[in-house]
């Protein structure tokens, strides 16, 4: 019986424990929190830390500390927002909304508060003003959730503000406030934010019955594509300033492919008629961010035999 054929049966019966664990898994999203922990890592590694060696940030007990109230945390707010937008998923996924339903919403709710709690204590362990963080960390998650969502603009920015947190809490804990980091930075910016208006645009449906203010919903679908253009062209700026920087080594060839794979992106955006575009165009973000973020290891690839032989 597969998770489906399940779901549809909840009501008649308790779905099998492991069935409860991959519904969960779906709810948390758990390949993109396991996305997520590899960034930070690497990220740690190639860009906040890289005078330090290989074994000094893996075995670094505060970095590990840190992660793990991002995972908990990041988890957390997927079910939160999992809550509230328990009707617009009926119509924008139901096939996932199916899946998702096989854990109540108040088991749900207890893990939720479980897991927020775990990760502030887990943040509370490197320092105070970690576990601060992580407590307004979570605050604005159930607050986007709950209401900035709904409304075009501020919706937008938070929801792209959220998701560049994690990176802000490592980059705070090296200190580490040179150029290119936050060239980095603007280039994720963008692509979050074109992300956010495709998935505007993938739900449009739903967040219209529910109310949701998108960009989409208010303005639609011919404005937000103008301005995921638009978004695209300012994209190329911090490319060519990344570009221009010796330090990102063979991240290079990444960015050219960038600059390649956002004009396909946009041809596709306005020549494509089909109904699933804006779901292949989503897929072809989250490959651009996967592989970017494993394109950090290719910074430096000096740092990769010296740190591997422990030379360094």
């Amino acid at each position: 019986m597969d998770l489906l054929e399940i779901s549809k049966n909840n009501s008649k019966k308790q779905a099998p424990f492991y069935i409860k664990i991959l519904s969960l898994f779906s709810v948390v999203r758990g390949y993109n929190i396991l996305l997520i922990v590899i960034a930070q890592y690497l990220a740690s590694i190639f860009i906040f830390s890289p005078e330090k060696s290989l074994r000094y940030v893996l075995l670094d007990i505060n970095l590990y500390f840190i992660v793990l109230s991002t995972v908990c945390v990041i988890a957390s707010g997927y079910i939160i927002n999992n809550f509230y937008d328990l009707d617009a998923d009926r119509i924008n996924r139901p096939i996932k909304h199916k899946i998702d339903a096989i854990v109540t919403q108040k088991t749900k709710l207890l893990i939720y508060f479980l897991l927020n709690f775990i990760g502030v204590l887990f943040a509370f362990l490197v320092s105070w003003r970690a576990a601060l963080f992580f407590s307004v960390y979570i605050f604005l998650i159930w607050l986007y959730s709950h209401k900035l969502k709904k409304y075009p603009l501020i919706g937008l920015f938070s929801a792209v503000s959220l998701a560049i947190l994690p990176f802000f809490a490592i980059f705070v804990y090296y200190k580490n406030f040179s150029e290119i980091i936050f060239t980095h930075a603007a280039f994720l910016f963008f692509i979050l934010l074109i992300r956010e208006l495709i998935k505007d645009l993938e739900k449009i449906k739903g967040d219209f019955v529910q109310n949701y203010q998108t960009i989409a919903v208010r303005y639609g679908e011919y404005f937000t594509k103008l301005l995921i253009s638009l978004i695209t062209i300012l994209t190329l700026n911090p490319i060519y300033f990344l570009l221009k920087y010796p330090e990102i080594g063979g991240m290079k060839y990444y960015f050219y492919v960038s600059i390649v794979v956002l004009f396909i992106f946009n041809l596709f955006l306005w020549i494509n008629k089909s109904d699933k575009k804006y779901l292949i165009l989503h897929v072809l973000l989250k490959l651009l961010i996967i592989t970017g973020v494993f394109s950090l290891s290719l910074i430096d690839y000096s740092v990769i035999i010296n740190r591997i032989l422990l030379i360094k």
